[in-house]
């Protein structure tokens, strides 16, 4: 678990001003994305903005009006409060209207920022589930998955933030002609006072973003000593290992490098942030002195004194806020990118036009012809020049030492890699030219490695068919098949007994009793080919064996693949492939490889020397 790159080496992942400035190119397709969420609740909110953007613009000048009619009365002998108290009750009605339009605003986004979220978390999940599973195996393929991950609960924020931008612009313009009316070189110190702010925040926010990326893969390193520092999974081996402080020391090593890294840019950033804000406040109060002077000499009255003053106030917070805004929407857009980058991802295995049907009974079984195999980035072949022929109906079994390619060739043949030469035939045509759904569906296969999928015992079983969950017949049947009724019973809630100890109520199994409820999955579909790949390492050799002979009997007529370290079991097999370093050694019955007396025959009986 190495630190994948040093972060104080140079990276690509610094932003130059126009990759930030492209980055606004994904806002369109965001809100498309937005758009097909909730039409209705995308079009209220954009309605309810535009008008809400009117309101303080009329307030003020409102409030000029009640200013200079109270100065106006105030000369009058029999003073009238008629428009005075009109001006204050529209004014109050203003102000009640934008505090409940900015209820009803932050309620919608809200609302559509929770269903976008869903939304998105959703695509995320089935586009995960089209990509090849050696992208899965790839650290990089992680961080990218990483990235993306994060994006589907952040980037509402982007949403709010954008149209409040917009929601501020249109503001601005109501303000800048009030402005333009009266006092036009008020709108040349106003870009006078924010440039200089803005231009720090694009700086800054460039670096955090570089810094946020750069750091991917150790944050996911982080992620990860977290969880395995304080994890039921992990627990046993942390306290008989003392791992504690190994795993606590190099969480805070880690920990204090970004922490160092992100202080040095924080304490930058508020250090030129606050000094270029003061160049922005000097402007503003050189404008007001320019306003407060004709306001003296009689140029304006003192309700126009108001409105500009509160005007230029407004305009310069709200250009303030829409220039540090604009900043982080260029941020959140270029990590936007890191999302739609993902979804970009395509798989190198994919269905082909005019697809054939699996066939509904498989008739002559599936063969490899000189297939060989290396994982993407490696020069080392996993499967070389492999070519033998599986019959319909014919249990083999692979045996071989860690490392053989027994697992790598299941995973060839049900189609979860394809070969890097050679190919794989079923029933005589090449298996890229049948339907790659319809194929999954007649492939059943149990890793070593299984899921303990943290759901009830009848969905833990059911996931070998999902399309089955509501039959509880098929359900238990398969259960009875693979014993795991027999741990079903005894829990508390039966098959609705949730499994595993992550969530309240929940009950967690011994390994053996993990790998019967695996092993119905099996035992669920209607698979022509079914596969164990080393389920039952946690049960004893007796266990085991049991094991197998029932999944022989029951799957009668169907094609299976067994692969087993224990020598005893495998013998029960028509025929065993040993696999060494990628090729194939030996392969005929038990009976015929002992005759042979060549490699299987020695580790065969270097085995059984283990129980005598």
């Amino acid at each position: 678990m190495a630190i994948l790159r040093n972060p104080s080496e140079p990276s690509d992942d610094k932003v130059s001003l126009k990759q930030r400035m492209s980055a606004f190119q994904n806002l369109p397709r965001f809100f498309r994305m937005i758009w097909q969420t909730s039409p209705l609740m995308t079009l209220g909110n954009i309605v309810l903005r535009i008008i809400k953007a009117a309101i303080p613009v009329v307030m003020l000048w409102v409030g000029k009006l009640i200013i200079d009619e109270v100065i106006f009365q105030m000369d009058q002998e029999d003073a009238s409060y008629r428009m005075i108290w009109l001006y204050l009750g529209l004014e109050f009605a203003l102000a009640l209207l934008s505090d409940i339009m900015n209820r009803a605003i932050t309620l919608l986004d809200s609302l559509l920022g929770d269903l976008f979220s869903n939304e998105t978390s959703v695509k995320l999940i089935h586009h995960a589930a089209t990509l090849d599973l050696y992208q899965f195996e790839d650290s990089k393929f992680y961080d990218k998955l990483e990235r993306a991950r994060r994006q589907t609960t952040s980037r509402t924020v982007l949403m709010s933030q954008t149209l409040t931008q917009l929601q501020d612009i249109i503001t601005i313009i109501f303000f800048a002609v009030g402005l333009i009316a009266f006092k036009p070189l008020l709108i040349l110190i106003l870009f006078v006072a924010i440039i200089p702010s803005f231009l720090g925040e694009t700086t800054f926010s460039e670096r955090t973003y570089s810094l946020t990326r750069s750091w991917t893969p150790q944050r996911r390193e982080l992620d990860y000593l977290r969880y395995i520092g304080a994890s039921d999974e992990t627990a046993k081996e942390i306290k008989i290992f003392g791992l504690q402080d190994f795993i606590s020391q190099r969480f805070k090593k880690l920990a204090d490098e970004y922490y160092q890294a992100n202080k040095k840019l924080a304490t930058s950033r508020a250090f030129w942030g606050s000094l270029l804000t003061a160049i922005g406040t000097v402007a503003y109060y050189g404008a007001y002195v320019y306003i407060i002077i004709d306001t003296v000499e009689g140029d304006i009255s003192v309700g126009k004194l108001t409105f500009l003053a509160g005007s230029f106030l407004q305009m310069r917070n709200m250009l303030q806020n829409i220039m540090n805004r604009f900043s982080q929407i260029a941020e959140s857009a270029l990590y936007l990118q890191d999302l739609f980058d993902f979804f970009e991802l395509k798989p190198l295995i994919k269905p082909v036009l005019n697809a054939l049907k699996f066939p509904q009974v498989v008739q002559r079984g599936f063969t490899f012809e000189n297939v060989s195999f290396k994982y993407p980035g490696s020069d080392k072949y996993s499967i070389q020049n492999l070519s033998f022929h599986l019959q319909a109906g014919e249990k083999l079994a692979l045996v071989g030492e860690n490392g053989a390619g027994k697992t790598t060739l299941v995973k060839l043949l049900a189609r979860l890699y394809e070969p890097t030469e050679g190919r794989i035939l079923l029933d005589g045509v090449d298996m890229r030219e049948y339907d790659l759904a319809d194929l999954r569906k007649n492939v059943s296969i149990i890793f070593q490695d299984y899921v303990k999928f943290q759901l009830q015992a009848d969905e833990n079983i059911a996931v070998g068919q999902i399309g089955d969950l509501q039959q509880q017949d098929r359900i238990e049947n398969s259960a009875r098949k693979s014993l795991a009724d027999t741990v079903i019973r005894k829990l508390p809630a039966g098959y609705k007994q949730v499994l595993g100890k992550r969530f309240q109520g929940g009950v967690d199994l011994s390994g053996g009793e993990w790998q019967k409820i695996a092993l119905a999955r099996a035992y669920m579909g209607e698979a022509q080919l079914l596969i164990l790949d080393e389920p039952t390492s946690a049960l004893d050799a007796r266990a085991e064996n049991e094991v197998f002979i029932r999944f022989s009997e029951l799957i009668e007529g169907r094609t299976a693949v067994l692969i087993s370290h224990r020598f005893s079991t495998v013998r029960m097999a028509d025929r065993i492939l040993f696999l060494e370093n990628g090729r194939l050694c030996e392969l005929g019955s038990h009976d015929e490889l002992l005759q042979q007396n060549g490699r299987y025959a020695a580790l065969f009986r270097l085995q059984a020397q283990g129980y005598t």
